[in-house]
Formats: structure tokens, C-alpha cells, sequence
């Protein structure tokens, strides 16, 4: 396998968690890394080869203007790292926008697909995870796009979680089919033809609710990336609160402690289950090579579990199978 293309410049804490979880993924996991930087910044890089790049995307930059400008930014070299074939995937904890716009720009898209979406897991306790797309890529969608996110979303759950025949919902106010904003009710529409699923070896199950996103009932669930977005972000406050008022509660008295003590090892399963650096990443669909997209604050943790599910995507070949559902051009 070529090396997963890391950009060590991007996120909160890089480049010393990026290099920290890099490394990990190299010498634990037996991935093969380069990391993408600037040199004089990285230390403690181990036997990992570097990509110089001598500029940096800082995480509020606007996204397509400083792509445009910033041609040596970690995050281009990353992405035409992959482009010219000397890296298999590309991993960044920085700029989202800026990662997304990278990638397509120097990647390009796969044909038949309008415009690339970005694939979320979200935890399911005691299953495999949902896939939320979009979660963030476009904020205003077409409805025929939302047939594309179906598509690739069930060739990301059958790749990444082995579910042979990945369930597709779409995310409505209601399970009625006649339930939604005109927008909904036009995706629907287009959603319930047959052809795609069979395409994309998947079941289309009609209109799910915001309750269905955290359960068994569905795999893959599309939406615009607005909703998207505010869905995961909301899932992510609410499992947050949970969590601390949890804690808050086992430690109130004697018999509470006894209790949470009892508990510990459930509690632990749990709470590493829903944390964001046990899911390793989003991925960014639709474009010509494999882009992981880890969340801004991540650790050296999340970037090793990144990198993983990078090369697991890899070894599966999920560009090629995407190439494959993805729609003929009109």
C-alpha cells in the first residue's frame, strides 16, 4: 500500500497530536505514513518521511480563496499527493471546508457525482454505527443530489461496517411519505423509483425522524447538509450533557459511588462507544481517492484511528466500488 498522506499542520493540537497518532498508526498498526509539513515544525517524527509544504491553512481561513492562493499548504500537497499517486488517501484534522475543497480541486470527482458529501458514523450502543450524509459539504442540495448521497452512502456502510444491504432512510419531521418540506417531499419522490437502490445493493425504507438516528431501524440516513450538520452537532451536545450530568450523578454519595464503581466497566464500554475519537474520522465521498476528514480538536488518538479507517478504505478499494453505483451522467 502507498502511504496515507497525513497533513501534520491541521487541527487544534498539530502538529504534536497529528505526529504523535501518525507514528502510532505506523509503528502499532503497520500503516505506512508520510506526514505533510513543514519540517522545522515537526519533532519527534520517528522514521516517517516528510512532504515539504511551507504553508499553513489556518482552521477560520475561508476555504476555496486560500486553496486557490495557498498552492504549498499542507492540506494541497496532501490531496495531490493522492492525485499524482505517490499517497493512496489523505487525512487532515484541519480546515474542513479547506480539506474538502482540496480534495476536489486537486482530486477531482468521481463521474456521475455532483457534488461530494461527507459521510458521518453515528454511534449506535451495542450496533454498527448510522451513516449521516451529508453532514456538512453542501448546505443547500438539489433533490437529485440526495439520490447520489443514498448510493454512496451504501456502498461507505457495506465497506466500512459490512452490512451487506445497507437499510436507506431519508431524514423527515414524519415517517408518512407525504410528510416534509417541499424539498423533503421532491427527494422522496425520487427516492422511492426504483433503480438506484438495486444499483447501490441497497433497501430504501421510506422517511425516518430524528429518533431513528441512534438505533437499529436504519444504516444509512440522507439528508441536505444543513440538517446534516445540525443533526450531528446536536447528537454531539446531547450524548455530551448526557455524559457529564451521568458522572455528575455517580458521584453525588456513598451509594451513588458504590453504584457508579459497580457499573465502572459498562460505563467505560459506553463512554468510549459515543467519544469521536473512537470513530476515526468522516469521509468525504465522491471524490477520486479516499479523504478523511478528523474533527478539529482531535487527539493523537483520533488521528491514529483516522489513519486506520483511511487504509481500511483503501484495502476495500471503496473509490472503485463508488466509481461503480454512481450515476451516469444526465
Amino acid at each position: 500500500m502507498l502511504p496515507i498522506a497525513v497533513d501534520a499542520m491541521g487541527g487544534d493540537h498539530a502538529p504534536g497530536a497529528i505526529v504523535a497518532g501518525a507514528r502510532r498508526a505506523a509503528e502499532e498498526l503497520g500503516i505506512p505514513v508520510v506526514l505533510v509539513g513543514r519540517s522545522a515544525d515537526l519533532t519527534d517524527t520517528g522514521d516517517l518521511e516528510i512532504i515539504e509544504a511551507s504553508e499553513v491553512i489556518a482552521m477560520d481561513a475561508e476555504p476555496g480563496s486560500s486553496v486557490r492562493r495557498m498552492k504549498d499548504s499542507s492540506l494541497v500537497r496532501a490531496a495531490e499527493a493522492v492525485r499524482d499517486g505517490h499517497a493512496s488517501a489523505m487525512v487532515s484534522a484541519g480546515n474542513t471546508g479547506a480539506t474538502m475543497a482540496s480534495a476536489l480541486l486537486r482530486m477531482g470527482r468521481i463521474k456521475g457525482i455532483n457534488r461530494p458529501a461527507i459521510a458521518t458514523p453515528i454511534p449506535v450502543p451495542g450496533s454498527t454505527p448510522t451513516t449521516l450524509l451529508d453532514a456538512g459539504a453542501n448546505a443547500e442540495c438539489k433533490p437529485e443530489w440526495l439520490v447520489e448521497f443514498a448510493q454512496m452512502g451504501a456502498v461507505y456502510a457495506r465497506d466500512r461496517f459490512g452490512i451487506e444491504r445497507p437499510r436507506v432512510g431519508l431524514l423527515s419531521i414524519g415517517e408518512e411519505a407525504g410528510k416534509g418540506s417541499p424539498f423533503v417531499k421532491e427527494c422522496f419522490e425520487l427516492l422511492d423509483q426504483p433503480g438506484w437502490a438495486s444499483v447501490a445493493g441497497a433497501d430504501w425504507i421510506g422517511n425516518v425522524e430524528g429518533r431513528d438516528v441512534m438505533t437499529t431501524d436504519v444504516d444509512v440516513i440522507v439528508t441536505d447538509g444543513f440538517t446534516g450538520n445540525v443533526t450531528l452537532k446536536t447528537l454531539e451536545g446531547a450524548m455530551k450533557a448526557l455524559i457529564g450530568r451521568l458522572l455528575v450523578g455517580i458521584d453525588t454519595d456513598d451509594d451513588t459511588r458504590a453504584a457508579g464503581a459497580a457499573l465502572s466497566g459498562v460505563l467505560g464500554d459506553m463512554m468510549t462507544e459515543l467519544h469521536p475519537d473512537s470513530v476515526g474520522g468522516a469521509l468525504l465521498l465522491g471524490v477520486k481517492g479516499v479523504c478523511v476528514i478528523s474533527h478539529g480538536s482531535s487527539s493523537a488518538d483520533a488521528m491514529t484511528n483516522a489513519i486506520r479507517v483511511a487504509a481500511e478504505m483503501v484495502e476495500v478499494e471503496m473509490v472503485d466500488h463508488l466509481t461503480a453505483a454512481a450515476r451516469p451522467q444526465d
